[in-house]
């Protein structure tokens, strides 16, 4: 289980409260409307955006103090977040540490992953190189070799068409499940969690509330989440 105990991230002037408790190995959609401060909770979360009131646990190990690099997190990005110079092999391979040659192991380990994300013989390309849809599944491929308990998705398939992102967002949610991962992810749109996620996490201005079953929560939303799913 991953416990935000009485937590509060916060970014400037700006705050979130969360107390709540995820369940592992299942998914569980983070939503609520632009601004809120879903983004937040997952950074802070990761460890990115600083806490500064309450604890963090991971299956009761307190990981409040770790830094981001330390906590059994990994996360995909609006962005993707890959290197322009970097070919997809060097890219995917930073999940297992900073190498720019990695070795043959290495090699053998990421050439498997990137099977598994659709990316066959494409280990020597730069990011450039790839469509929208190859760099997300590049950036998939190395959050999961990264091996962490929990993977955080911050809306890493928005910039994809209808189609491409329900796609992405499948595959993500399988392998994910398949390797035993806790899966934490941000959507806008209520329909990808209807889909693939276990509960529901609704985030309104500094303050995200604790999971409710998805199909209870778009079914009979709380007060706070009415207007904003029409």
């Amino acid at each position: 289980m991953l416990w935000c105990k009485d937590a509060e991230f916060s970014q400037g002037a700006y705050s979130l409260s969360a107390g709540l408790q995820i369940e592992a190995g299942k998914v569980t959609a983070v939503i609520g409307p632009s601004g809120a401060g879903k983004s937040t909770l997952l950074g802070g979360i990761a460890g990115f955006v600083p806490q500064t009131r309450g604890a963090l646990y991971w299956k009761g190990v307190d990981i409040t103090t770790l830094a981001p690099a330390k906590r059994p997190v990994s996360m995909l990005f609006q962005d993707n977040n890959l290197f322009p110079h970097l070919s997809v092999m060097q890219n995917v391979a930073l999940a297992l540490g900073p190498k720019l040659k990695p070795g043959a192991t290495d090699r053998k380990r990421v050439e498997q992953m990137l099977g598994l994300v659709g990316l066959d013989g494409m280990a020597d390309r730069k990011p450039a190189e790839l469509s929208g849809g190859q760099q997300s599944r590049a950036a998939l491929a190395r959050a999961l070799l990264q091996d962490r308990d929990v993977m955080l998705m911050d809306e890493p398939f928005s910039a994809l068409g209808p189609g491409l992102k329900a796609e992405m967002l499948d595959l993500s949610v399988a392998l994910a499940k398949e390797a035993g991962r806790t899966v934490v992810m941000v959507t806008h749109d209520p329909s990808d969690a209807a889909r693939v996620a276990d509960s529901i996490i609704g985030v309104s201005p500094n303050k995200a509330w604790p999971p409710i079953a998805t199909q209870s929560f778009l079914s009979d939303p709380p007060a706070a989440f009415v207007d904003y799913l029409g």
